[in-house]
């Protein structure tokens, strides 16, 4: 049991998942980091944080509830513009990180009441739960009363908010702000691009467990002499058929390294067979058909080379 003045620390985490979205897919695509952000590390990030504002050690510290609200498209639409399987990997990943997600239809106009469903739900659930700190992944002014209804409990907000802007591929300027309302009225307001801009890569460990890194030996790379320099920079067609090995194995999915070089492929287990799932091993040999979608690489069909045991 810890110490009388160690209570544990109990923390939500609610996720504007749009929000979420858009955040990592500019760190995967628009930033110098090239990688997307991992659940797993943004929890950790999470409960370090909230140690130190607390001042207690990270062990009493726990995630009691974590919960991601988006609208999401039929599936027959999804499928249609070709991001089904996308958006189901992802929901693999959620599921292996206990994040509870709730969804509702997206219309014409796009997402529709998802903002009152999250605010709702997590001052009901900061009520019936106690939450020490809840912690907020959103930008919209429109969380301000949530904010303040939450001060009333004695709740802490930890609002983790990103301002960043970027030119896209067709020279639009895009941009991201937080609300400094709602800034004003978090406990502990983290302002995240900056917190991560001044940690260079390899200087703090918990910044850097914010983005997914296959740990990995590079492969030796071939002789100019004997190969294209293209094979090793343009991206494969996509449809294709790739070899490489397998990099990491979590719950439900994985990435491979491609032989041909290049960013990182996902794969969810679900592209295997189901025997093919019980064989997989760090660094076996694979084939797998390549296709992108905005979060990157992936597979959708994974097959185990021969000869591997």
């Amino acid at each position: 049991m810890p110490p009388a003045n160690q209570k544990l620390l109990r923390i939500g985490i609610f996720y504007d998942g749009n929000y979420f979205r858009g955040v990592s897919n500019y760190y995967s695509s628009a930033h110098s980091r090239k990688a997307r952000i991992s659940i797993e590390g943004l929890h950790n990030f999470i409960r370090s944080r909230a140690a130190a504002e607390e001042g207690i050690d990270i062990k009493f510290t726990q995630i009691v509830d974590a919960h991601y609200f988006r609208g999401r498209m039929k599936a027959r639409e999804a499928e249609e513009r070709d991001i089904l399987f996308q958006e189901r990997s992802f929901e693999d990943v959620l599921m292996y990180e206990g994040v509870t997600t709730h969804y509702l239809p997206t219309g014409p106009g796009g997402e529709k009441g998802i903002d009152v469903w999250l605010a709702l739900e997590a001052f009901e659930m900061a009520i019936y739960k106690r939450f020490d700190v809840l912690a907020l992944i959103a930008c919209d002014g429109d969380f301000v009363p949530l904010a303040r209804k939450l001060n009333t409990l004695g709740t802490r907000v930890m609002l983790l908010g990103w301002n960043f802007s970027f030119t896209d591929h067709n020279g639009n300027l895009r941009e991201t702000r937080t609300s400094q309302v709602l800034l004003g009225e978090a406990t502990y307001p983290l302002k995240m691009a900056e917190l991560i801009d001044v940690s260079p890569p390899g200087e703090n460990p918990v910044v850097d467990g914010l983005f997914y890194r296959p740990q990995y030996s590079p492969a030796p790379i071939p002789s100019p002499l004997t190969t294209n320099i293209d094979l090793l920079t343009a991206p494969p067609e996509a449809g294709s058929i790739q070899q490489g090995r397998i990099l990491n194995l979590k719950g439900t999915y994985g990435f491979i390294q491609p032989e041909a070089g290049g960013d990182s492929v996902f794969f969810p287990f679900s592209a295997l067979s189901p025997d093919d799932v019980q064989r997989l091993q760090m660094g076996m040999r694979v084939s797998y058909e390549y296709t992108r979608g905005d979060r990157g690489p992936l597979a959708p069909k994974v097959w185990i080379l021969p000869d591997q045991g």
